[in-house]
């Protein structure tokens, strides 16, 4: 037990250094790809430095028409400006948007192979059930320490699994079918039971756990996959 406790902690330690890692290049790329874009912008100024240029270099625009135009270039320069620094503000908020974006995507996708490695891990080994406590008067099931509430015919199958696991039984549909209602197997229906099997399974609500716990196995039938030390019914 130790041994397995070590090596979960040593995975979990290895996974956050790969997710602090991914958003560290990511950062750093983003970052590297922003000052690149930021240094290669025309300055803002340009513009206006080269109006500036030609009043200082034609003296003889000195006519009204002449004097106009150079205004009307003066004027363009600044808007010129105006709208590069506006954009200037418009990309450093998209790669901000950029970066949350892809640190999100990491994180996700992390939390998704971790989640899928981890019901791989549940679905090898099934549920560990450590009580499983059946209540007909409550119409309840408590499985651990969760509580699932059931029809009154969902607990007459779990009830008809659990007493067959006391015995190492496994049921066919025929025989679940045959123990509730109280005629011979061999008059009832294989399809009856198996209803009541995937009825009982959609009442558990949580389907990797009824899956889990109600076994099907193959040509023989159904049986409920906790230890018989486990079973209580109250």
């Amino acid at each position: 037990m130790q041994e397995s406790t070590s090596s979960a902690t040593d995975v979990l330690k290895a996974g956050n250094r790969v997710v602090a890692g991914g958003i560290a290049a990511i950062v750093v790329i983003l970052l590297g790809a922003a000052v690149f874009l930021f240094l290669n912008l025309p300055d803002a100024n340009a513009y206006n430095a080269r109006v500036e240029r030609l009043f200082v270099e034609n003296n003889d625009l000195n006519t009204g028409a002449e004097i106009k135009l150079l205004e009307i270039l003066a004027q363009s320069g600044t808007s010129f400006s105006e709208v590069l620094t506006s954009y200037r503000s418009v990309i450093f908020v998209l790669l901000v948007f950029a970066t949350a974006l892809m640190v999100a995507a990491l994180v996700f996708l992390v939390t998704i192979i971790a989640l899928n490695r981890r019901i791989s891990a549940i679905q090898r080994s099934g549920i560990q059930v450590s009580t499983l406590v059946i209540s007909r008067e409550a119409r309840a099931v408590y499985i651990n320490d969760m509580e699932f509430s059931l029809t009154e015919a969902a607990i007459e199958t779990l009830s008809v699994l659990a007493e067959a696991r006391m015995d190492d039984d496994v049921l066919t549909g025929a025989q679940i079918e045959g123990v509730i209602s109280g005629r011979n197997a061999a008059d009832c229906d294989e399809a009856a039971g198996a209803t009541r099997v995937k009825r009982l399974r959609d009442a558990l609500g949580n389907q990797m756990v009824s899956e889990l716990l109600v076994k099907t196995i193959a040509r023989r039938g159904y049986m409920l996959a906790v230890g018989k030390d486990t079973i209580k019914m109250i």
